[in-house]
């Protein structure tokens, strides 16, 4: 099971209050993360990542085991203990002001 913590708007988005737990089928990427979370929560396609290019919708940020993966290719394997289940997978909206 992948751990996935998201953003508290998006958990009011799709109604839980902590982590979320998915199966991954596959080589556990960002990009097969983010599949299965909009398999099982489709209201957030479009949320998280552009549905037409794939790509991270801006003030969305993806951390594992505490360093920004917000650049790395979606299809990079996720650290193992994110894909054993030990740390969570963390999806962040950034804060911008001035």
């Amino acid at each position: 099971m992948i751990r996935v913590i998201l953003p508290p708007p998006l958990k009011t988005l799709v109604h839980v209050s902590g982590e979320i737990e998915l199966d991954v089928t596959g080589p556990v990427s960002q990009r097969t993360v983010l599949d299965a979370l909009e398999h099982h929560y489709p209201v957030l396609v479009g949320t998280i990542r552009d549905s037409a290019t794939q790509r991270r919708r801006p003030f969305i940020r993806f951390f594992a085991c505490e360093e920004d993966l917000s650049h790395d290719s979606p299809d990079q394997p996720l650290p193992h203990e994110v894909e054993v289940g030990r740390e969570p997978y963390v999806i962040l909206g950034a804060m911008a002001g001035g």
